[in-house]
């Protein structure tokens, strides 16, 4: 399984600060709960990367 391949999957997304000072990425899907954690520049990398595929993503569809 890639990236570009499609599952017909539902799952719920939160994000958020936690009382330790981290950014928590919190995924639960069939069961299954994923929480993970990562220091503010680390959040802001991941971030930065979201936004250039959006970028990326929004050229391929034009």
């Amino acid at each position: 399984m890639g990236i570009n391949t499609e599952r017909d999957m539902e799952a719920n997304l939160q994000i958020g600060p936690t009382d330790q000072g981290f950014v928590r990425i919190f995924i639960e899907a069939g069961g299954v709960e994923i929480p993970m954690d990562f220091d503010p520049e680390e959040a802001e990398e991941i971030a930065e990367e979201i936004r250039a595929a959006a970028e990326t993503a929004r050229k391929l569809s034009k």
